[in-house]
């Protein structure tokens, strides 16, 4: 008996770890069914099969952020959604919930680019967000163990 908790424990801390953000989860599965959602979620063997190609990418540290990618989720909202930017706004304050910070955000008029983080030393997971013209809105969610020190010197 002992063991079984034990391993439903270790089982829980190990879902728990690789945990991509409830905000996310919940607005794909929010338009997953719109046959204009467009989606891509790559990890596993995919990953290993990209790292597997050695394509060399010296610009700062750019080699080192793509080998610390364990999964991404990419996702764009259907244009034709009325409720798109309201959507985009609610995902911004669900991430602000769960104790994601604010790395970095560059913005006009209403286009921009979010990038959040969750973690403080080693990132675990990074959600890019980007707004374009019109009705174009872009999520990207990295996950993995990033190094904190290295992502501040991407140029």
């Amino acid at each position: 008996m002992k063991n079984l908790i034990l391993a439903a424990l270790l089982l829980a801390i190990n879902f728990s770890a690789f945990a991509q953000s409830r905000s996310v989860d919940s607005l794909f599965d929010k338009y997953k069914g719109d046959k204009d959602f467009f989606h891509m979620d790559l990890g596993g063997s995919f990953m290993n099969f990209a790292k597997g190609l050695n394509i060399s990418l010296d610009e700062g540290n750019m080699d080192a952020i793509a080998k610390s990618v364990e999964r991404v989720k990419f996702f764009k909202l259907p244009a034709n959604s009325g409720t798109a930017a309201a959507d985009f706004l609610s995902l911004q304050k669900g991430l602000a919930k769960e104790k994601y910070e604010l790395m970095m955000e560059a913005s006009q008029k209403n286009k921009g680019v979010y990038m959040y983080s969750k973690g403080a030393k080693k990132i675990q997971d990074l959600v890019l967000l980007i707004s374009g013209e019109g009705n174009d809105y872009i999520v990207v969610s990295l996950q993995g163990d990033f190094d904190a020190k290295t992502l501040s010197e991407v140029r």
